[in-house]
């Protein structure tokens, strides 16, 4: 029987004649087996985005392998003198195409799109056979070598089959529509920027004409033009336009332009390629900040990671937009997509709202001892180089990029990767000229000097000292390098299930009480928020994530847990502080109901002025940095309810158990007298 998406493809042609370009999207269908298991007798049927990883934090295992995705497509007769591509949106880490038996091509990284033609191994009227092998082995020549997330296996993101006339508009340009929209001059009287035009063509072909409409934001027409081009020059065209008076993009207006790209010949077409895109100048210097269209803006962002409990990191447009009420409601305006770039929906979503994006190549050290980020091999660079071209080129038209990150948390120890860095910076600077560079580090020495912008990841008082000690690294900061164009990143570790526990004498290993996390914020977000030192504040993370390295199978660093049910409580800490949309209370550490000690005080997060009340009584609160309040310390014994409210009509409260009984009631006994449930 043949295949279903046979059956849909005979009955597009029996009702219509092809198109100059069709897209078919190839999800469906999909035969799936291990590589292991040495035949596909039982292969499993899986749907596309799908990832051979999806137990994250169950059993423990995560699982580096080889499989094997195998699928049908009928291609008509008719179809004769087309050409035929084979998309996919993302494949970790390494992934070979075979068509028909034959070996079609290879891709050595997970981060990004890749495109392969497959015409001259296709069998016309008849179904023809596709497998693509792919690994997620480790591999000394792919980026990422070191990461602390989880590389999870499979084709998880999307396929597609794209047809076109022989002479087209390229579909692969490092993975791209080779379409680039690229400014040169942006204000607020003009923008002088050009279309630069990839073509593809077979020998000797006739001239054609290219036409590029610009379309406003209004649905009024701003800039026409046509062009009789050669398209066998292997040179791109480039067709100049000007708009007077534009409407720039920017958080709060983002405006976006369509730009229609057409090619015909002998007067019938032969391709179009649409792209939304807006025009935004970017300035940024160590004394004025991070500007946009001329506006000083703080960046205030935080760190997006790839997976959740469900669907490891096979992520569809449902799971982004569930992750997008996240960061509305914690207020954000801007985010980095770690590690590596996420799908093309979620920076589509950004351009839409406005939302500030920096995208990482995935050249990270992860703090592990036995890591090498980096190896001073030809391989490794030549795939470094390739990634950020594919990176650069599938993200290019998208105006809520602001920034390419090209490295994190390198280290310069054995091999120096300061030269190879340099050489991406100015690789990513020919390709790109109208955007930063920036990168993630926590080191000394020269290779902070590399990128235009640089991020310090930043973790005073954690190991050792006080958090409050970030106040002393940012007076030396402001005292030494000012000079430097300066971003700031921190987070680290806290679950909300474990607790202080106020009469254990030791601490135990491996455990990440949620309020030293929130400690270590509170401080950190005191002396850092407001600070106009630093272009931007990045939190690391929004999100835990899968870490098969770590204990317990996760990376805890999130503000929220990784299948996003809790919020901690430095979510609320951020949200107060940044969403001016929606106001926020949250009495802090108010999970933990069991306390042993009778003295007790309390901080409540908001906005205002709170007021406190333990039994009905109110207690004093003084705010001991912006959106953090403390109250006075008070004894307490036996079970408390503790309210705050606020002037607007917000309530919170949680109700407590504490005395010296705690310490000597065996706590079965506990919940038979008091009724209180254990809650970690």
């Amino acid at each position: 029987m043949k295949h279903l998406l046979t059956a849909t493809l005979l009955l597009l042609m029996s009702l219509q004649p092809l198109a100059a370009r069709e897209v078919f999207a190839l999800n469906e269908g999909w035969r799936f087996f291990y590589k292991y298991e040495n035949s596909s007798d039982n292969a499993r049927t899986v749907t596309l985005p799908h990832t051979w990883n999806t137990d994250i934090t169950g059993s423990g295992i995560f699982f580096r392998t080889t499989a094997t995705y195998e699928n049908e497509i009928y291609v008509p007769s008719s179809w004769r003198g087309k050409r035929l591509f084979l998309k996919f949106y993302g494949a970790q880490n390494v992934a070979d195409l075979f068509v028909n038996g034959c070996h079609t091509g290879e891709h050595r990284g997970g981060a990004t799109a890749f495109v392969f033609e497959i015409t001259d191994h296709i069998l016309w009227g008849n179904p023809n056979d596709l497998r693509v092998e792919v690994s997620n082995t480790g591999q000394n020549d792919v980026l990422p070598t070191s990461s602390d997330m989880n590389l999870y296996g499979g084709l998880y993101r999307g396929v597609e089959l794209i047809v076109t006339d022989r002479t087209a508009i390229t579909p692969d340009l490092y993975g791209a529509d080779g379409v680039w929209i690229r400014p040169h001059v942006v204000n607020h009287e003009r923008v002088e920027a050009e279309a630069e035009v990839h073509l593809l063509a077979y020998p000797h072909s006739g001239p054609c004409t290219l036409s590029v409409e610009v379309t406003a934001p209004d649905g009024y027409q701003a800039f026409f033009r046509s062009l009789r081009v050669k398209p066998d020059s292997g040179k791109p065209v480039s067709i100049p336009f000007t708009l007077e008076q534009p409407d720039l993009w920017e958080p709060g207006h983002p405006a976006l332009y369509t730009v229609t790209v057409r090619l015909e010949e002998e007067g019938s077409s032969r391709d179009s390629v649409i792209v939304r895109t807006g025009f935004r100048d970017i300035r940024v210097t160590s004394d004025g900040g991070f500007r946009l269209n001329g506006r000083r803006i703080a960046l205030k962002g935080v760190s997006l990671y790839h997976d959740n409990p469900v669907v490891g990191s096979a992520f569809t447009p449902t799971d982004y937009d569930a992750d997008f009420d996240f960061l509305h409601e914690l207020g954000v305006n801007a985010l980095r997509s770690a590690g590596m770039p996420h799908g093309q929906y979620l920076y589509d979503r950004c351009d839409r709202e406005g939302l500030l994006v920096w995208i990482d190549l995935p050249l990270e050290q992860a703090p592990f001892l036995g890591d090498m980020g980096y190896y001073a091999t030809p391989g490794f660079e030549a795939n470094g180089r390739t990634q950020l071209r594919e990176l650069i080129a599938q993200h290019y038209n998208h105006p809520s990029v602001m920034m390419w990150g090209l490295f994190t948390g390198l280290w310069t120890r054995g091999d120096s990767p300061v030269a190879y860095l340099q050489s991406l910076n100015e690789e990513a600077h020919t390709l790109d000229p109208s955007r930063p560079t920036v990168a993630c580090s926590n080191q000394n020495g020269e290779i902070n000097f590399i990128t235009d912008l640089i991020v310090w990841q930043q973790n005073v008082g954690w190991e050792k000292g006080s958090p409050d000690d970030v106040a002393i690294w940012c007076t030396q900061m402001r005292r030494n390098w000012s000079h430097l164009r300066s971003g700031v990143a921190y987070g680290n570790e806290g679950i909300p299930g474990h607790r202080d526990f106020e009469t254990r004498p030791t601490p135990r290993t491996n455990w990440f009480p949620e309020s030293r996390q929130t400690r270590f914020h509170e401080s950190y977000a005191k002396y850092l928020d407001s600070d106009s030192l630093f272009w931007g504040v990045w939190i690391n993370n929004l999100f835990d994530f899968g870490s098969a390295r770590r204990p317990y199978g996760i990376n805890a660093s999130g503000l929220v847990t990784i299948d996003r049910r809790l919020r901690k409580d430095a979510f609320y800490l951020y949200k107060a502080l940044w969403n001016r949309n929606e106001p926020t209370l949250r009495i802090v550490d108010r999970r933990r109901q069991l306390r042993a000690n009778e003295a007790q005080q309390f901080k409540i997060y908001t906005r205002e002025r709170p007021t406190l009340r333990i039994n009905g009584d109110t207690l004093a609160v003084r705010q001991w940095a912006p959106c953090q309040w403390l109250s006075d310390s008070i004894r307490l014994e036996g079970v408390c309810t503790v309210q705050a409210t606020t002037p607007d009509g917000l309530s919170d409260s949680t109700t407590i158990r504490i005395g010296s009984a705690l310490k000597e009631q065996p706590l079965r006994d506990l919940r038979r007298t008091t009724g209180l449930r254990r809650i970690d």
